[in-house]
C-alpha cells in the first residue's frame, strides 16, 4: 500500500473521530422521531458484525494513538528526509494499528465511511468506544489504587 493511502486513512479516520462527537451531541439534542436518512456508500448497519465493529472501534482508538505519535514526532523531526522517513514509518504503523485487530485496511476505511452516513453504525462504534474508554480508564484507577495500597506512587 502505498504511503499516500495511509496517509489519506490517517486523515480520514482522524476527522471522523473529530467529528463524530459533534454530531453525537447534536443527534441528542434534536426531538425523536423519523429523520431523513443520508444516503451514503452503503445503509444496512446490519450487514456489519459485531466483532467488526468492534475491531473498528479499537482501531480507531489505536489510529488515534499513532496519529498523535508521528504527528508530533514529524512536527519536531530536524528535516525534510527526517520527515518524511518518519510518515513513512507512521503510515506502516497505521495500518498495523488496523490489521492487528483483525480488519483490512479496506474493510476500516469501509466502516468508517459506513459511519459517516449511517447513524446507526456511527453509534454503535461511538458505544463501543466510549466503553473501551471508561473500561481502560477504570482498570487505570484499580490499578494506580492497588500500587498506593502497596505503598507505591508516594
Amino acid at each position: 500500500m502505498q504511503a499516500s493511502t495511509r496517509l489519506s486513512i490517517l486523515v480520514f479516520a482522524t476527522s471522523w473521530l473529530a467529528f463524530a462527537p459533534t454530531v453525537n451531541a447534536q443527534n441528542q439534542s434534536e426531538p425523536s422521531g423519523p429523520s431523513p436518512t443520508t444516503p451514503g456508500p452503503s445503509s444496512p448497519s446490519a450487514s456489519i458484525p459485531d466483532n467488526k465493529l468492534d475491531a473498528a472501534a479499537a482501531a480507531m482508538k489505536s489510529v488515534s494513538t499513532v496519529k498523535e505519535d508521528y504527528g508530533r514526532r514529524i512536527a519536531q523531526a530536524p528535516d525534510d528526509s527526517e520527515k518524511s522517513r518518519l510518515a513513512n514509518e507512521g503510515g506502516q504503523a497505521l495500518t498495523k494499528a488496523v490489521t492487528d485487530q483483525g480488519l483490512s485496511v479496506e474493510e476500516y476505511d469501509e466502516i468508517l465511511r459506513m459511519a459517516q452516513y449511517n447513524p446507526a453504525v456511527r453509534e454503535k462504534i461511538l458505544k463501543r468506544i466510549r466503553a473501551r474508554t471508561y473500561t481502560c480508564s477504570n482498570g487505570w484507577v484499580a490499578a494506580m489504587r492497588a500500587n498506593v495500597r502497596r505503598g507505591g506512587w508516594q
